[in-house]
């Protein structure tokens, strides 16, 4: 027996269901009949996005092979198999686009490891008239040495920006923000808390199993993280559009 794992999740970040209702909508008032989903998971806002766009067909493109299994079996159980794919491959460089939505949550680091480089390949991964779906982290405020130091290993100040300095470097790179909108603290906690919840009780139940110890330091070591960071790092949701 291994220790259940994100069976409680529904999405793999801080994002609520009356929040995913309003993007889809927002997202597909232009009509896509394309959408590219850089480090999809499960693919599960893509999903939604395909079942209210009946013209159109989407593409996810992850490495974990559970993950995409997991979306398979959800398109299959919606009616969606016959216009998406699910991709093990990595997205740098991907020829996958152009798309006429792109969604990119939480995922960047796929298309590269500079803010500028991330935003020029999502401007080059969308149609001219398509639509951006840029989920990224930003600092609400600049975090002390002592927090940073109780973060993920070698954190630094200069891992995120500010929102500003975000929408700006999108601005730069050739969109306009058509919204702007950023994870609220209860969005935040229902999703670490998910994020360990199945786990935990698991643990509470087989204390004395051979991966018990292996998985309390897993799972110490992630709430203390998340707990250095809880209030101090953001996620926003940015909807851009690409400038002519």
């Amino acid at each position: 027996m291994t220790p259940p794992h994100r069976t409680r999740l529904t999405f793999h970040g801080p994002l609520s269901e009356t929040r995913a209702d309003a993007l889809v909508r927002r997202l597909t008032r232009h009509r896509p009949t394309t959408v590219l989903d850089i480090g999809c998971g499960s693919g599960e806002l893509m999903l939604r996005v395909l079942a209210t766009a009946p013209e159109a067909t989407g593409t996810g493109v992850d490495l974990d092979s559970d993950d995409l299994a997991r979306g398979r079996r959800a398109a299959e159980e919606r009616g969606l198999a016959p216009r998406v794919r699910f991709l093990e491959e990595s997205a740098t460089g991907t020829t996958r686009g152009p798309a006429d939505l792109v969604l990119c949550v939480g995922s960047s680091q796929a298309l590269g490891d500079r803010l500028p480089e991330v935003l020029g390949e999502l401007r080059r991964l969308v149609t001219d008239r398509g639509r951006v779906l840029l989920g990224e982290g930003f600092w609400e405020r600049t975090p002390t040495p002592d927090e940073l130091s109780r973060m993920w290993p070698d954190a630094a100040a200069t891992d995120h920006p500010d929102l500003a300095t975000l929408i700006g470097l999108a601005v730069d790179a050739g969109f306009r923000p058509e919204w702007t909108e950023t994870a609220s603290l209860d969005e935040w906690e229902e999703f670490e808390s998910g994020y360990l919840a199945d786990t935990e009780v698991w643990l509470a139940e087989h204390p004395r199993h051979p991966l018990a110890d292996e998985t309390r330091q897993r799972l110490d070591r992630h709430r203390a993280r998340w707990l250095a960071y809880r209030g101090i790092l953001g996620l926003a949701y940015l909807t851009l559009v690409p400038t002519a």
